[in-house]
């Protein structure tokens, strides 16, 4: 079999959630079929470390794709005429967008909608790209794979699909993240938070991920309690000029640490050593970081909307996203509670054996599979 794969997001200065998703998946299809031939397609320049074996053909096609109108031309023009000439059996497109006007038979992990409710959070131009494609990218894929039964009941729901075409791959999370030893941790506190402890949120700096509330919350939380806990935030503005128009008082923004980006071995220590993660989206298709953070033996405060109750389990106190004092009272809680903590943290130990790259590309295969058989 010939495989196709869109490995737009395989970028080697920064790696989000779409890459770590294609690297995950794809590596895995790579290596674990060695009988097989796949094709990467690239929109620009790449490194070598993602061609994990002989079987891989890489293929840059131009232009780089990072704006709707070259979305359309690189999917509808150049991966079309890509498609056809490579001879590929099957696509998969690990970010959801697909060609329309291919007719080889395709497969899209379409990890959330988040824009069909919340069109406000996302800049015009790709809120209109996605809006208008996104229906059509799912009734043309021959199947859909997604990363939660929120998410499948969702897709499935709003573009009228059949529940049956959908697939729910559960997420999985990096070998980097796993419980940190003493002397890692105190490293950790003394470089990012003053050698106090802090509670951690991972993620793009977007408004679905809350994070505005979540620092109102811990504002709220701060005057209300003699607690020396900071606020540490990993993560970018996924959208250019997006301001938190917050107002906050100096002894208490200099308690909050905003990081920017950072790789994974940086990232798994930061989150290692966390008081507590504290994830408060108000939409998630599935919330990877919340699996680190299990992995990490790390207490979880989460929103209670979408996925995340799906994910979490019982390894979460969960609170209203949309609630600033819900918020602050629950970090209360988590600040206070020992025990409470604990049970989280062993919890979440346990609860994180149920998520696995391995099954979730068992998964993606099995449906490549099922895809060229039935041709």
């Amino acid at each position: 079999m010939r495989i196709g794969i869109n490995t737009r997001f395989l970028l080697s200065s920064k790696m989000e959630g779409f890459g770590w998703y294609t690297f995950e998946i794809t590596k895995r299809l790579v290596l674990n079929h060695p009988e097989h031939e796949f094709v990467f397609f690239f929109d620009r320049a790449y490194d070598e470390k993602f061609i994990f074996a002989k079987n891989v053909t890489p293929i840059v096609l131009s232009p780089p794709a990072r704006h709707p109108l070259l979305f359309i031309y690189w999917f509808e023009f150049a991966l079309k005429k890509a498609l056809k000439k490579q001879k590929i059996d099957v696509f998969f497109s690990p970010d959801g967008y697909l060609s329309l006007r291919s007719k080889v038979p395709q497969i899209a992990t379409i990890h959330d909608i988040n824009f069909e409710h919340f069109p406000e959070d996302i800049p015009f131009t790709p809120r209109i790209y996605l809006r208008h494609y996104f229906p059509k990218f799912a009734k043309k894929a021959s199947k859909i794979i997604t990363v939660s039964e929120a998410s499948k009941l969702d897709i499935a729901t709003t573009y009228k699909i059949d529940a049956s075409k959908i697939r729910v791959a559960w997420n999985g999370a990096s070998e980097h993240f796993k419980p940190v030893d003493d002397e890692t941790k105190q490293a950790i506190l003394n470089y990012y938070s003053n050698g106090k402890p802090y509670f951690l949120f991972v993620g793009a700096i977007h408004p679905r991920k809350n994070v505005k509330r979540l620092i109102e919350a811990f504002i709220q939380f701060k005057k209300t309690s003699q607690s020396e806990i900071q606020l540490v935030i990993v993560g970018e503005s996924l959208w250019k000029n997006n301001s938190l128009n917050i107002s906050i008082s100096d002894d208490i923004s200099s308690q909050i640490h905003f990081t920017g980006h950072l790789p994974i071995e940086e990232l798994a220590k930061i989150m290692g050593s966390a008081f507590a993660f504290t994830y408060v989206p108000y939409f998630e298709g599935f919330g990877i970081p919340l699996v680190e953070a299990m992995k990490c033996g790390i207490p979880i405060l989460s929103g209670n909307k979408t996925s995340l109750p799906e994910v979490a389990g019982d390894a979460a106190l969960y609170c209203d996203p949309f609630d600033v004092n819900d918020i602050a009272l629950k970090m209360q809680e988590i600040s206070t509670s020992e025990s409470l903590r604990e049970n989280l943290k062993q919890n979440g130990l346990k609860r994180s054996e149920l998520f696995s790259w391995e099954k979730a590309a068992e998964i993606v295969w099995n449906t490549l599979v099922e895809i060229k058989s039935t041709l």
